[in-house]
């Protein structure tokens, strides 16, 4: 997984890239696409931006050469740039990573649609804001669109891409083509909704989880092995439907809804209620406080990425 072979394979890569935003999100696409080869200029208002980058990026350099690319001196094709004008006016795709604040999105796109270049494309890693809201203000929102990443975006294959209402086929189409170069798994949602999808059955599961550990039913530590160990490790492989298809035997997934349908539609009907009213937060942060609380954010994402990637190399084989 060399940059060269992807760069060389990839027929129209772009040889600009802005990210808007360097955060822990903006952060880890500035090092993936910096990995893959391409000059990088990062936009964001903090004073001490360049050395909290390069600082951020020094920690996630491991987690891509465990991925094969080389970090040698990628760092090379980085700048920054303050003038938000300045840039974006070369940039080839632009991925904003600003707050989920509609007033700033709106009056951001406003001004990347008289600045940008007309073949540039428009990707916000926004979780909440569909871009037919906050591309009301564009006078070409044909160009604007979702590019909403999972946590961290340079380790995880997932990018949920989502068009708006007036978002053209062919922005669409480079935006799929331009996260598959860099080794991603793009999703096309074919329409916008709250949450997009993957947040929205992220929300499912926890509503549950934090219902049974209120109700004392299982602690969250536990909770934590049951999915890890069971259904975490079957729809790594296989999500829900596939999963459910090879439930059914041989009838397939016609065979699981005859004879096992009836049963899921009672335990669906039966799904806990979960608030983070007082009393819940009480009981989740003092779990909390005695198991993940213990230990430093820093270790708990090293241990994270370190078994995601043998997961993933392991599926990769």
């Amino acid at each position: 997984m060399t940059t060269d072979k992807k760069l060389s394979d990839t027929s129209a890569a772009p040889s600009r890239i802005t990210v808007i935003g360097a955060g822990a999100i903006g952060l880890s696409w500035t090092g993936l696409f910096l990995a893959n080869g391409w000059q990088v200029t990062i936009n964001d208002p903090r004073e001490d931006i360049k050395a909290a980058a390069l600082a951020g990026l020094s920690q996630i350099k491991p987690s891509l050469e465990a991925l094969g690319y080389s970090g040698s001196n990628f760092v090379k094709r980085l700048s920054f740039e303050a003038d938000l004008e300045k840039a974006v006016k070369d940039a080839d795709f632009i991925q904003e990573n600003g707050p989920e604040s509609l007033a700033f999105k709106q009056d951001l796109y406003a001004k990347l649609d008289k600045w940008v270049k007309p073949s540039a494309i428009l990707l916000s890693s926004s979780s909440s804001i569909p871009a037919s809201v906050f591309s009301e203000k564009m006078a070409r929102p044909e160009r604007a669109l979702i590019g909403h990443p999972f946590n961290p975006p340079h380790l995880i294959p997932l990018v949920e891409v989502v068009p708006g209402k007036k978002t053209s086929r062919e922005a669409t189409n480079s935006a799929m083509d331009f996260y598959r170069s860099l080794g991603k798994k793009p999703a096309l949602i074919e329409k916008e909704i709250a949450g997009f999808v993957a947040n929205r059955l992220q929300a499912a599961m926890m509503r549950e989880s934090v219902h049974l550990v209120k109700e004392g039913v299982i602690t969250m530590e536990g909770l934590d092995s049951i999915v890890s160990s069971s259904i975490g490790l079957r729809w790594a492989a296989a999500g829900p439907f596939k999963t459910f298809t090879l439930g059914g035997g041989s009838g397939g997934f016609r065979h699981f809804l005859e004879g096992l349908g009836p049963m899921l539609e009672k335990l669906m009907a039966n799904i806990g209620d979960a608030h983070f009213d007082a009393e819940t937060t009480k009981v989740l942060l003092e779990q909390y406080d005695g198991s993940y609380g213990k230990i430093p954010i820093t270790e708990l994402e090293q241990q994270r990425d370190h078994q995601q990637l043998a997961i993933m190399k392991a599926l990769a084989q």
